[in-house]
């Protein structure tokens, strides 16, 4: 045997060794791609607003602070086109195929083939206004029934003698904004507790104090939100309190009422926490407001949506509602208040 031959047959068996180490481990090389996160990991979220207020920027605020908390993408939408808008939202984030979807419906009733088409496709849940009879899988926010009665017991405090009443608001095809109404009218009319009970928003309704001389809608429109307002005040000069139940609406009240002169003359009774609302009430213009949570609204909805593509458990309670409680605001609590809304949006 030459050398040559003897080198070559030395190098072989250590070889074969190590070939033979090799296939004893087939999932050797692939721990990292085991260990390694997915791109599932970090779920793509949608917070489906149902228009656009200074609201809804404190329900994003609330929706990116999660986003960071709980590493989640997360792409907050306002839709300034109503229903249809809101509808080539949804439809658009299931084709691009999104982790999960939180909506505050317009129209609830008229949406649920929509929602449930998403919800086929991703997980879908609501939030400030729900969509009951919908395969959402749970609602975040407050009873808006109870939440109208509190405002009817904020318009007791301010007219104790009573008086003749009239209410402004976005949209009554909304649940939140049906429910809402509903409560303050019972609760003036020393009703019983009755969420489904709805009172037709034309003729007026009658109590032995107060009279509901109407409601009236101006669908996410400022203009006209402003303008009804205006007319009331010219049709009925002796109306005793105007009462905004969305966000922008006690603003605007208060516009036209310095508009016509009669700022201090005429209660105001306010929904939500705009900046001239909370001004108003320290200046005794705004007798006082009760007030969601929007920041919990848009954190709690990507904490449950992030949890739920995850596969982990997002706390969601046997009747399907995450309650967020709503507040009255008064002259003593507004100052603390507000101080803690700068806070948590960053404007301070």
């Amino acid at each position: 045997m030459t050398i040559s031959h003897r080198i070559l047959l030395s190098i072989i068996p250590p070889l074969l060794l190590l070939v033979g180490c090799g296939d004893t481990n087939p999932n050797a090389g692939t721990e990292k791609a085991e260990t390694a996160p997915a791109a599932a990991d970090r779920p793509r979220l949608a917070y489906v607003t149902n228009g656009v207020a200074d609201f809804w920027t404190i329900a994003k605020a609330g929706a990116d602070t999660a986003g960071v908390d709980f590493d989640a993408d997360v792409d907050v939408l306002m839709p300034t086109g109503g229903v249809t808008d809101q509808k080539r939202m949804l439809e658009d984030l299931v084709t691009r195929q999104v982790d999960g979807i939180a909506v505050s419906p317009i129209d609830p009733g008229n949406q649920i083939d929509v929602i449930d088409a998403a919800a086929a496709r991703t997980p879908v849940i609501t939030h400030d206004s729900d969509a009951p009879g919908s395969t959402r899988r749970c609602y975040i926010g407050m009873d808006n029934y109870d939440a109208g009665r509190m405002c009817g017991r904020l318009v007791k405090e301010s007219l104790p003698d009573g008086g003749e009443i009239y209410i402004f608001v976005g949209r009554i095809e909304q649940d939140n904004a049906r429910r809402r109404r509903q409560g303050v009218i019972d609760e003036l009319l020393g009703r019983s507790s009755d969420p489904e009970r709805f009172d037709e928003p034309g003729a007026p309704i009658e109590g032995s104090e107060y009279t509901i001389l109407g409601t009236l809608t101006d669908q996410f429109d400022r203009a006209k939100a402003k303008a009804n307002v205006e007319d009331v005040l010219s049709r009925h000069p002796g109306v005793d309190g105007l009462v905004g139940l969305f966000a922008y609406n006690p603003p605007l009240i208060l516009e036209a009422l310095e508009g016509a002169g009669k700022i201090g003359e005429i209660e105001v009774i306010a929904f939500d926490e705009d900046d001239e609302t909370l001004q108003g009430i320290i200046d005794g213009s705004v007798a006082g407001t009760v007030v969601q949570n929007p920041y919990m609204y848009g954190y709690k909805s990507i904490e449950v949506l992030s949890k739920i593509a995850r596969g982990e458990d997002p706390g969601i309670p046997a009747d399907g509602m995450i309650a967020i409680p709503a507040r009255t605001i008064r002259a003593a609590d507004v100052e603390a208040f507000w101080t803690d809304l700068r806070k948590k949006t960053g404007k301070q």
